[in-house]
């Protein structure tokens, strides 16, 4: 049932009740660092039994978002393995196997309490100032009885029977020792009325069953830990080492959700994230590479990965970073790598087709090289190089002001205009001559000729380098945007309020 070979086994198990978020991905990262730092095994486990809100668009989200976040996975249930099936929803007669070997030894018991008289003890136990536990109403019910209930209809759950009276202790390989009190503890539900075991009790059977020997886990879990513990205890499997990781907050320091901005894998995918800049960044939330680098490799990181870096205190969502960290692998990954991710944001925007041919590819590229200096994102990056795609429909507006409202501009603008219908070659090195000679022989800084053309060429008064955007541009667009700059300003007769439109 369990491996005896001592060899580290974690998992990490989803709902696929939402989509795959920033915490989760982060707790996945963890165990997966310290599978492969120790050389063990990765496994992932659907967590489906809430039937109701479990959705099959869900499960191939997370499924996708694990291939997209570049996270190889040892076992689940596309990769099979020893311990299937890895679904919960395929695993209940498993549970019913393990329920009813607890019931022959007596600590299972079923119950027919009803929601209103739990409710009812509930609120008593509080007005009395007492921890609420369930009072074992059913604990001692004879058979005669249990038979006159089920006569009626009543279905029942069943309860773990929890006889304690010392604390429960977790040394957690993050928080250190924590004690429970055992007043912390009642017959807690195992099995539902409707057939199926409760999170608790599946979650606990299925790591036994798959030899789970580390639980790294979200620290809003370890409320959770002394009735797992003692699960393992009463299904006598060796108790798993703990380990809760801080939780993530917003800026506010409130609990992260969508009211935040992107939360989840497939919201930073669409907006132009990477995956090697999500990864970098999860890392980062909550664990110490041992010094100040910030730009971490996934084979660094599990050269270096060992629990006891991960921070006590929580991790604070820092979107800016999150840009900063993907602008550096936006700039730096190879060209070909980077392309391989932009390409469906290229096409998205009408820049590309799918049947491109290797000419319109290469251009492409070469344009996605010349802004992703610039840019912290692929979305920026589509709109960085919107311009060689789509003609100049208006200037930016402070751009105006400051560039195009001098008397002299259009004439200068038509002067340059000539020199470069009279390039021999259209390459940056040559049209940077001629701009240089220009400049010289008018005796003009060189900002009076450069801003008012790149204004003029994109629209922007940022971007790559003027002579770079030329080339990129061609010789036809870069004549015709230069010709319609120069018709724009001449139309203008009211320089102070001039639109910025054409």
């Amino acid at each position: 049932m369990t491996m005896t070979d001592g060899s580290v086994r974690v998992r990490f198990a989803p709902s696929p009740t939402g989509a795959l978020h920033l915490g989760g991905v982060r707790t996945a990262l963890l165990n997966w660092l310290f599978a492969r730092h120790t050389g063990g095994r990765m496994v992932l486990r659907i967590d489906d039994t809430d039937l109701a809100r479990s959705s099959e668009a869900h499960l191939r989200q997370i499924l996708e978002g694990f291939r997209w976040l570049g996270l190889s996975l040892d076992e689940g249930i596309e990769e099979g393995g020893a311990f299937g099936p890895y679904r919960q929803s395929q695993r209940l007669e498993i549970y019913r196997r393990h329920l009813d070997h607890l019931i022959r030894r007596s600590l299972a018991y079923p119950c027919y309490c009803s929601a209103e008289e739990l409710k009812a003890s509930r609120e008593s136990a509080l007005k009395e100032g007492r921890t609420p536990r369930y009072p074992g109403t059913c604990r001692h019910l004879t058979p005669g009885e249990r038979a006159a209930r089920e006569a009626a209809g009543q279905r029942p759950v069943y309860r773990l029977r929890v006889d304690r009276d010392q604390s429960v202790v977790v040394d957690d390989l993050v928080r250190g020792r924590v004690e429970f009190a055992p007043d912390q503890l009642d017959d807690f539900v195992i099995f539902k009325s409707d057939g199926w075991p409760t999170y608790h009790f599946a979650t606990v059977v299925d790591d036994l069953e798959m030899g789970i020997t580390h639980v790294i886990r979200a620290e809003e879990h370890l409320s959770n830990t002394p009735r797992h513990v003692v699960l393992f205890q009463l299904l006598g499997g060796r108790v798993p080492a703990f380990a809760h990781v801080p939780m993530i907050l917003a800026p506010d320091r409130t609990k992260l959700s969508k009211r935040h901005g992107a939360t989840s894998v497939d919201e930073f995918r669409s907006l132009g994230f990477l995956p090697q800049a999500l990864v970098n960044y999860c890392l980062l939330l909550g664990w110490s590479p041992g010094d100040e680098e910030e730009i971490i490799s996934l084979d660094k990181a599990v050269a270096r990965f060992s629990i006891d870096r991960i921070v006590k205190h929580a991790a604070i969502y820092d979107l800016r970073k999150l840009e900063w960290i993907n602008g550096h692998y936006l700039r730096t990954m190879p060209l070909d790598k980077v392309w391989e991710y932009a390409r469906p944001f290229f096409e998205e925007a009408g820049f590309v087709s799918p049947k491109a041919t290797e000419a319109e590819l290469q251009a492409a590229l070469a344009r996605l090289d010349a802004v992703r200096e610039r840019v912290h994102t692929l979305v920026e990056a589509v709109d960085a190089v919107s311009y060689f795609y789509r003609p100049v429909t208006e200037y930016d507006p402070k751009g105006v002001r400051k560039y195009l409202q001098r008397p002299e501009t259009a004439d200068l603008l038509q002067e340059a205009r000539k020199v470069l219908e009279g390039a021999e070659s259209w390459d940056a090195a040559t049209l940077e001559t001629l701009y240089r000679d220009l400049i010289a022989n008018r005796g003009i800084k060189g900002g009076e000729l450069i801003h008012p053309t790149r204004l003029a060429l994109t629209g922007r008064t940022v971007g790559p380098g003027l002579f770079e955007v030329m080339a990129l541009l061609g010789r036809e667009a870069t004549l015709d945007r230069l010709a319609q700059a120069i018709q724009y300003l001449r139309d203008q007769t009211t320089p102070s309020t001039t639109p910025t439109g054409l």
